[in-house]
């Protein structure tokens, strides 16, 4: 089987949240067998920052609800969205 690294886009739900503290948070609550690769901060809009991150898997995982749920339920986090998938 294949790998397939995705590309998640983490809306904070306020512009004052800590997004060095809610990667170390996403760390410790990722499902296992998720490799979490490269991370960014990116600039959104009136100093709301994004947290961009690609994280790595088995194919035959299946997709990526899990992981979407996992990181939706932290707090501070507004939204968790796909920008990309594609296969190693």
């Amino acid at each position: 089987m294949a790998r397939v690294v995705v590309t998640l886009k983490i809306m904070p739900d306020d512009v004052d949240v800590d997004l060095d503290a809610l990667l170390e948070h996403i760390r410790k609550i990722i499902p296992e067998g998720t490799d979490i690769r490269a991370t960014e901060i990116a600039p959104v809009a009136f100093g709301l920052k994004a947290l961009r991150m690609n994280i790595a898997r088995e194919e035959s995982m299946g997709g990526t609800e899990d992981v979407e749920s996992a990181i939706s339920s932290l707090e501070g986090v507004a939204q968790v969205e796909v920008e990309r998938v594609s296969r190693m």
